[in-house]
């Protein structure tokens, strides 16, 4: 029940973040519970493979290159979905920060450390 929950909270917090930033479009419900599920998987899968294929960028670039790697996660998402759109890499960018800043807020709400 609680995976439910943060789920459909996460789609809520895509709603908001393509409310808050015309880079972002999420047509419906529909597509941003999708769009949640589908950023869920990639982040599971995905990233920390491109974490440790990018480990020494990573370090370089103090951790910066991580907001890249979100950023890919939150585009490619876009890019096989139809209903959420991504308008560029920039826009993507944007929409993945205040994403992950919502997430912050859904896991403190769920008491997550």
């Amino acid at each position: 029940m609680k995976l439910i929950l943060k789920w459909l909270l996460s789609a809520i917090a895509l709603l908001c973040v393509a409310y808050l930033y015309s880079g972002v479009v999420v047509n419906s419900l529909g597509a941003a519970l999708i769009a949640a599920f589908v950023i869920g998987l990639f982040n599971l899968v995905l990233r920390p493979v491109l974490v440790l294929l990018t480990l020494p960028v990573t370090v370089v670039t103090l951790g910066l290159f991580l907001f890249v790697i979100n950023a890919l996660m939150f585009w490619s998402a876009a890019g096989i979905l139809e209903g959420f759109y991504v308008r560029d890499f920039y826009a993507a960018l944007w929409g993945s920060l205040i994403y992950s800043a919502l997430g912050l807020l859904i896991d403190a709400a769920f008491g997550r450390k």
